[in-house]
């Protein structure tokens, strides 16, 4: 029989060692964990920035994970200054995604790989579903779940961005991974439909989430005319179907929602990110896609 770590629930805070540098994450189990029965993993990526007890407050995946009965991990970027403590303006954490950008972009941080070494020493420590592995995150974050949905296709059954960008110009997945994404149409600093954007006084050229969605539909084999499932209440919803092995992608847009997490507690100005919205709830829309697309 398999014996693990901690049985108790509650957040737990540990420290690998990759490319010399300690990294960071915090798992969740859930009030429902005893160690008995395997659970489903979320991991969550923060934002540009932030940091895992960021992404705790902002997402509240840990009461969706008390409430359903799954574990979650936080893992945390790299900064800059690595041995420094972590701060949102003079050394803030970010994900290497694809993109070249930040600290993270210039030094080829490789995130993939200790997200793929994070994963292994999770499922050593919990009693983990390993058929219900799944990611999400948020803005930079979200860059990260596409990264490594596309370099763990093997492992991840399903993913969930929110408010960030596929980097990759050309990408191939070893299996077809299903997606659902989310994006507020106010959005500020990731405007839907791309363009010219000047945040804190950089300009960068955004590309557009309905191009990017199309891309992973396809990617996947899905049927690219979209079938509109929802509109109302300024929520709407279109679904690109009948993918390989069951996939499908569904993207969400948010009327009046700025780059927030939906339908969670924003910790940023308004005069940063625009404006938050209960019109949807990022947290249960997310888990409901994962309970559907169990690794096949």
């Amino acid at each position: 029989m398999d014996s693990y770590d901690v049985v108790k629930p509650g957040d737990y805070q540990y420290t690998l060692k990759w490319q010399n540098m300690e990294r960071t994450y915090t798992v969740h189990l859930p009030s429902s964990y005893d160690g008995k029965k395997p659970m489903p993993l979320v991991v969550v990526f923060h934002g540009g920035g932030g940091n895992a007890s960021a992404a705790i407050r902002t997402t509240e995946f840990n009461l969706k994970a008390d409430e359903a009965g799954f574990i979650v991990s936080y893992p945390d970027g790299t900064r800059p200054r690595m041995d420094e403590p972590y701060s949102f303006r003079t050394n803030p954490q970010t994900w290497n995604e694809g993109s070249g950008r930040f600290d993270s972009g210039a030094k080829n941080i490789d995130d993939v790989g200790f997200v793929n070494v994070m994963l292994d020493e999770i499922e050593a420590k919990f009693n983990v579903d390993t058929r219900r592995l799944y990611a999400t995150g948020f803005s930079n974050g979200a860059s990260m779940t596409y990264y490594a949905g596309v370099h763990l296709a093997h492992r991840f059954a399903a993913i969930a961005p929110v408010a960030g960008h596929l980097w990759l110009e050309e990408f191939k997945l070893s299996r077809p991974v299903p997606m659902v994404y989310i994006i507020g149409l106010d959005d500020p600093l990731n405007p839907p439909a791309g363009g010219m954007v000047t945040t804190l006084g950089r300009t960068q050229f955004k590309p557009s989430f309905y191009e990017e969605v199309r891309r992973w539909a396809l990617a996947i084999g899905c049927n690219l005319t979209p079938e509109t499932v929802l509109d109302s209440n300024g929520v709407k919803t279109i679904r690109y179907p009948d993918g390989k092995d069951g996939t499908e992608v569904i993207f969400y847009t948010v009327e009046g929602l700025g780059h927030c997490w939906p339908g969670g507690k924003e910790l940023l100005p308004e005069s940063l990110v625009g404006k938050t919205s209960d019109k949807l709830k990022a947290v249960d829309v997310i888990w409901d896609f994962f309970v559907k697309h169990p690794m096949k």
